[in-house]
Formats: C-alpha cells, structure tokens, sequence
C-alpha cells in the first residue's frame, strides 16, 4: 500500500526509459486505485495485488477477476502472507480467488510460505505443499501463472532465505507439481520473495528452480527494481 499518482508517473517514466534490454518478463501489481492509471505497454505486464473470490454481489469494497481483466489486467497475487496473516485468508479461500482469476482470464501468482515458528519446528514443507495441495484441489497446475514462495519471517525483515535453503523449498514444489502434472511442472514460474535486493537477486536467481523474484520493496526504487531485473 504504497505510492500515489505523482509517484507512479515518475516510476513509469524511468523504468520505461531503461527497460528496453531487459530480457525477463516485468509484472507490476499496483494498488487496485492506480490500475487503470498505468499504462499497458512492451516493457511491463500490469498485475494486481488481491482479487475477491466472488463473481459479483454484495461485497462492498472488494474487486472480482472480471473487473480486473475489463481494466486490462493480466496478472495477480493471490495468498500473499500479509492477505493470509492480517486479513483471514484461509487456505480455502485462496483456492477460490485462484479458481475466480482462472476463470476471468488472469494468471494467478500464488503465494505459499511458512512462519518462523513453522520453520524452526521443521514445518516448511509441510505448510508450503498443504497451501499448494488447496489451490490444485480447485485448479489444474496448468492453469496457475506462476509460484510464489515467500518465507514469512523473511518478507519486510531484511532476512533472507539462503540461496540453497530457498532453492530446497523450490525444488520440493517443483517435484510436487510434477507428480500431478510433468508438462505444467517444467513450465510453472516458480518465484522467490522475501526482502530480495540488488545485492542478492543474483546469487538467487543462479539457483536451478528459482525462477525469478516477487519484489516488494526493491520495486519502490525504479532503478534497484531494474537492477533485480537485469540480475535474472
């Protein structure tokens, strides 16, 4: 929940103005007030950061997939730790906004972490594939965008996950999905968050199944979000 109008005009501006050698796929989820005020062009995909699981209704305050793809919105995270931890988000719902996006026509960037407690109890790939198992329950693996892991002791923190640590993680969802579905397993963006900078994106993204990255607030900073950008 970050930026205003003034703010994302001068980000636009100069991300546009150096993005053109990049060679990775850019997806900027924006708050859902801006949308519409970004532009949809070469150098980034417009995503969203939430989506309500419901086709339409009495749910004052909340946007449906529909909404999202009629502004031109390709991507959105969904089961992000703050949606999970702050706001209630329950396995189950989650699975419902990813099912609601699939149906609209918008990727689904799902998000799968685990707390510190869960960690330091040897939980995490226990919490991680039970996350991945409701989502697949309502959604062929074929049909998500991509995946997120973001340790939740790691997102705002300035800790980050080992690059090996973070790799084990990926690879264990990897293999999970390729046991349902190979093809879609070989194919799936998997994405590491958790305070990723210019100054570690590299070494990440060096690992085999790390993908690329879900930046926060690297992302504020046009420059250092090219920088992570460029480093894939």
């Amino acid at each position: 929940m970050n930026g205003n109008r003034a703010q994302n005009e001068r980000w636009t501006e100069v991300f546009r103005a150096k993005a053109a050698d990049l060679s990775c796929r850019a997806v900027v989820c924006a708050p859902s007030v801006y949308l519409a005020t970004l532009p949809v062009d070469a150098h980034f995909e417009l995503g969203a950061q939430d989506v309500n699981e419901n086709a339409k209704g009495a749910f004052t305050g909340e946007v449906s997939a529909a909404m999202l793809a009629d502004l031109g919105v390709r991507w959105c995270i969904v089961g992000h730790s703050e949606r999970r931890t702050l706001y209630g988000d329950t396995d189950q719902r989650v699975a419902k906004k990813v099912r609601a996006l699939v149906e609209a026509g918008v990727r689904p960037i799902v998000c799968v972490g685990e707390t510190r407690a869960e960690r330091e109890a040897g939980a995490t790939e226990t919490v991680v594939l039970r996350q991945l198992d409701a989502v697949l329950s309502l959604v062929p693996a074929e049909k998500l965008g991509a995946l997120a892991y973001e340790p939740v002791w790691a997102i705002g923190t300035g800790l980050t996950a080992t690059p090996e640590t973070a790799q084990a993680v990926h690879a264990a969802l990897r293999a999970h999905v390729e046991r349902t579905d190979e093809v879609a397993a070989a194919s799936l963006p998997i994405l590491y968050g958790g305070s990723v900078k210019p100054s570690n994106a590299a070494e990440l993204f060096a690992q085999p199944d790390i993908d690329g990255g879900l930046i926060g607030g690297a992302a504020l900073d046009p420059d250092d979000f090219l920088a992570v950008c460029a480093a894939r």
